[in-house]
């Protein structure tokens, strides 16, 4: 399965992240692209350590679960549930934010599994390093998807 630890899914990631414009349409959900990509950046700070959100009482009941099918070979499917803190409503500089997110993947990939968060995930809880790579990768290519690159 691709991770994000791999640099051929990072270049591809890239590449789709090159193709996507501000004037990309959604195909479902709320968020335009640049508030796409600030949830995104956003998530990836998480994946990396550098934030962390408390366990969802929800994800103490479902959590284990969910992970199982989540992780599966099977995409992402449309309109899952976000954290409310990572949803982005405010107006964000495309521009900006395409780049925030290329740096967040470069150094979520060069930094692998060392330095990849110890936190566990605030729905699915404890995750093992190559988990969360997985998991970036399927993220992104949700996302990815939804705006239609």
């Amino acid at each position: 399965m691709k991770n994000l630890f791999e640099v051929t899914t990072l270049n591809e990631m890239k590449n789709r992240l090159a193709r996507l414009s501000g004037e990309s349409k959604r195909q479902w959900g709320k968020m335009n692209a640049a508030q796409m990509l600030a949830h995104c950046s956003e998530w990836m700070e998480m994946a990396s350590g550098q934030a962390s959100l408390p366990r969802s009482w929800i994800g103490y009941i479902f959590g284990r679960l969910a992970k199982r099918s989540v992780l599966s070979d099977a995409p992402i499917r449309r309109n899952m549930p976000t954290d409310r803190s990572l949803m982005v409503n405010d107006e964000r500089d495309f521009a900006s934010e395409r780049q925030r997110l290329a740096l967040h993947m470069d150094r979520f990939t060069a930094g692998g599994p060392e330095r990849c968060t110890k936190h566990s995930h605030s729905f699915f809880g404890p995750m093992t390093p190559v988990e969360w790579a997985i998991l970036a990768y399927k993220h992104l290519d949700h996302h990815f998807r939804q705006f239609g690159v």
